[in-house]
């Protein structure tokens, strides 16, 4: 997973220069959408969980499985303003900056302190290569590698050695270079293997459940309320509330309707959910009725933005002919 969390640093980083998080005024949409779809997420969760352990697995709702909202999105309206895939693309990022410091924050283990120090003085090495203007991605590739086994070892989690290497990636070329950006180029080269080995192989590997984990269904309900209902409700208020405010516009040629149906695909958690539900429990039978509430809740996010974002089109066409 470290390997998905460096490709989300590079997205993040790439976004923040030069795309929909480089203005302020365009970064409040999806940001505002974002910590909409996680505060309310969390809020059902644990009002829904009753209390004790199973509230443990609040943070479980807050994520949305980037590739598979895309995904969804992009076989069900092909067509689509590029406003929205942008706005689902943007929010699913900030979604996934946020599970990162979750992680970080929630679920570190005991602190040690010398493979800590290493890990800095790894860091402070790739940051030094980028101030140097080193293009050759060999040297981050090592010492990101390096990386990774130094976080490891302290204690953190290791995904977050992912997000740090890619903010040193260099996302300039050089003076009057043609060639792609270092950056770009390790993205184009990650995508491939995030999307058709690393993230299948997750899914394939711990999708599975076990049918007789209905003895806690508490966890189920938690998890398909915060995903199904949080997801969808969360964005659009808060998106809603940004726009009412004037603090953001929505995106060119993208209605409400259209919005409200990408807000139901955020609620698509699938592995972004299940990794965090692995972190959260050490039961197993909690586990397998997070993951029945997962794809669940996943399949019915998915399903009624699928219909949503498409009769949205079809109002579209619709009030277009009348013009």
């Amino acid at each position: 997973m470290a390997v998905f969390f460096l490709l989300i640093g590079l997205e993040v980083k790439r976004e923040a220069l030069d795309g929909e998080l480089a203005s302020p005024r365009q970064a409040v949409l999806p940001i505002a959408g974002a910590l909409g779809g996680m505060l309310i997420p969390a809020a059902l969760f644990l009002l829904a969980s009753g209390g004790g352990e199973v509230a443990h697995g609040w943070a479980i709702p807050m994520a949305t499985d980037i590739a598979f909202a895309l995904g969804v999105l992009a076989l069900v309206a092909p067509h689509s303003p590029p406003g929205l895939k942008v706005f689902l693309a943007a929010l699913a990022i900030v979604d996934d900056v946020g599970a990162v410091l979750i992680i970080a924050i929630f679920f570190t283990g005991e602190i040690a302190w010398p493979p800590l120090a290493m890990a800095g003085g790894i860091m402070a090495l790739l940051v030094a290569l980028n101030i140097f203007c080193v293009r050759h991605l060999m040297p981050y590739l090592l010492l990101g590698l390096g990386l990774w086994l130094a976080v490891h070892a302290s204690g953190l989690h290791a995904t977050i050695a992912g997000v740090l290497m890619a903010f040193t990636i260099p996302a300039r070329t050089r003076t009057r270079s043609t060639e792609p950006s270092p950056l770009l180029r390790l993205e184009h080269a990650l995508h491939g293997i995030s999307a058709f080995m690393v993230m299948p192989l997750f899914a394939f590997a711990n999708a599975g459940v076990a049918l007789g984990a209905s003895s806690t269904p508490r966890v189920t309900l938690a998890v398909f309320v915060g995903l199904a209902i949080g997801k969808p409700l969360g964005v659009t208020l808060a998106t809603a509330a940004a726009v009412r405010w004037r603090l953001a516009a929505l995106p060119e040629g993208v209605s409400w309707l259209a919005l409200h149906g990408a807000a139901w695909l955020s609620g698509i958690g699938f592995t972004m959910s299940l990794f965090i539900a692995m972190l959260t429990f050490d039961d197993a039978q909690r586990i397998d009725a997070a993951k029945i509430g997962i794809l669940a809740a996943s399949l019915t996010a998915g399903t009624v933005g699928a219909a949503v974002v498409r009769a949205s089109l079809r109002v579209s066409s619709a009030a277009d002919r009348r013009l």
